[in-house]
């Protein structure tokens, strides 16, 4: 890796990791044009960057983040069965995650899903809430667990639980960024642990890309939720849909073209 390929693979991270559009797609199609090679280091940086999209939501939402003991209980509830499942499941995960049809799939059929979730859940906008209860949190929380499974996307999972309990896309999309925390926090520090000897054996040149990485991660992120709440409020999810469905196609059309995609993150 390079500097350049760090900052744009920290771009894609920060501008894909809060939307409905599977940031795993993303960094499968932007490692495999920069020619980068999936060695533990790239993988270890993937997975490092996202500190600095997770602080964005904190900083995007300072004052949310001391409302209460209850916000963070509901958070704790809406976590747990994902905690729960990534552990139990830990080694089908890892095996899907080197399937890349897997991610093209999901790509496909999500964006697909998002071309009629506006019309599903039209009412919500007018009958909907912002309140989120303990059982609202606890299933939203479940259905996060679907994107355990590559390229569905946590955020279009959590979004979707978020709208069946009524919520506004607003709120929904909030509560989303706010689950992202805890729940990105547990699988990054994770991995890190697992990889603690490759981290303390880096170089000062990929201490520094790391350091670059959050940076820009956090920025671009940042600058993301910011204009996707906006967006979906006066738009709301089509565009994606379609945005999806381009992706998954390009992702299967390189598959059958022989193309060698790695994911890396």
């Amino acid at each position: 890796m390079n500097i350049i390929q760090v900052i744009i693979l920290a771009v894609i991270e920060g501008l894909t990791e809060f939307l409905p559009v599977s940031s795993t797609g993303h960094m499968i199609i932007g490692s495999t044009l920069m020619g980068i090679a999936s060695n533990d280091f790239v993988k270890l940086f993937t997975v490092a960057i996202q500190f600095g999209a997770i602080l964005s939501v904190v900083v995007f939402y300072f004052k949310r983040f001391f409302q209460g003991i209850n916000f963070y209980i509901k958070l704790g509830v809406a976590f747990i069965p994902t905690g729960i499942l990534g552990l139990l499941l830990k080694k089908h995960i890892d095996g899907l995650l080197e399937n890349v049809w897997v991610v093209a799939i999901s790509l496909l059929l999500g964006g697909i899903f998002l071309l009629f979730i506006d019309k599903i859940f039209a009412k919500n906008e007018e009958e909907g809430t912002d309140e989120i209860s303990f059982k609202t949190g606890l299933i939203i929380g479940t259905i996060q667990s679907l994107a355990m499974i590559p390229g569905v996307s946590r955020s279009a999972a959590t979004i979707f639980g978020g709208l069946t309990q009524k919520l506004t896309r607003k709120a929904a999309a909030e509560f989303s960024f706010f689950l992202a925390v805890p729940t990105m926090c547990a699988a990054t520090l994770k991995s890190m642990w697992d990889e603690k000897d490759l981290l303390m054996a880096s170089t000062n040149n990929e201490f520094l890309y790391l350091i670059i990485g959050n940076v820009v991660a956090f920025i671009v992120a940042y600058f993301a939720i910011k204009s996707f709440i906006g967006y979906l409020n006066k738009h709301g999810f089509k565009m994606f849909g379609y945005y999806r469905i381009i992706l998954g196609l390009i992702l299967i059309i390189l598959l059958v073209s022989g193309v060698n995609l790695q994911i890396v993150d």
